[in-house]
């Protein structure tokens, strides 16, 4: 499903749950990842990641595939990349299904050094992210159109368990402060991204769009 910040705003005010836990038809047929990337993926998670566009550091501990009802809180439409810092593990949730006319997810990638401040374990509430002016990247040419299986692979596949990572993403805080979201352009300073390989001398980029938006 599609989850514009609207949205999760309305589903917390109602009371509704996780917007990024997926609900009772969760558990559907999963896109399967090989090398056991959602093998030792996490059954608690952490309460630090506050009400905050910012940037979560860490270590990857799982990558769990939509649908995969043996890891906690499956989710049907969106990847999960579990990351561990301060000894507890959050979940960063990654659209990977528009509930738009175009169900396909745009997604690119690029190598770019990682902005200020420098890679440290932990959440960073505060910072910006605007694909074209921090980056250069504008909707159009460039990008791949990719469904749900295909999105699930192009994340997957470049990220290792027990690597570190960088995610710029929303949290809603409070109950949901286990969790990120909104994983993809926002525009309003906070577009959401994962930064492959964060520290090395080359950090891969994923960014994320729908087939609407232009910027």
């Amino acid at each position: 499903m599609r989850t514009s910040a609207w949205l999760v705003a309305f589903t917390l005010a109602a009371g509704c749950g996780d917007p990024g836990a997926g609900g009772p038809d969760a558990a559907l047929d999963a896109p399967s990842l090989d090398a056991g990337k959602d093998a030792a993926c996490a059954s608690s998670f952490g309460d630090a990641l506050t009400a905050a566009f910012g940037r979560v550091d860490g270590t990857v501990v799982a990558v769990v595939a939509p649908g995969t009802e043996r890891c906690a809180m499956p989710n049907r439409d969106h990847v999960i990349v579990q990351v561990e810092f301060g000894g507890a593990v959050y979940r960063m949730v990654v659209n990977v299904l528009s509930n738009g006319g175009d169900p396909d997810i745009r997604v690119r990638g690029l190598t770019a050094p990682l902005p200020a401040p420098a890679f440290a374990p932990g959440w960073h509430p505060g910072l910006t992210l605007d694909y074209p002016r921090d980056l250069g990247v504008h909707s159009g040419a460039g990008w791949d159109a990719l469904s749900l299986t295909a999105a699930t692979a192009r994340i997957a596949d470049p990220i290792q368990v027990g690597a570190p990572i960088a995610v710029y993403a929303s949290s809603s805080g409070g109950t949901y402060s286990h969790s990120t979201h909104l994983v993809h352009r926002n525009g309003g300073d906070a577009d959401g991204a994962l930064v492959i390989d964060p520290t090395g001398p080359a950090p891969q980029w994923l960014l994320f769009a729908f087939a609407d938006q232009a910027f």
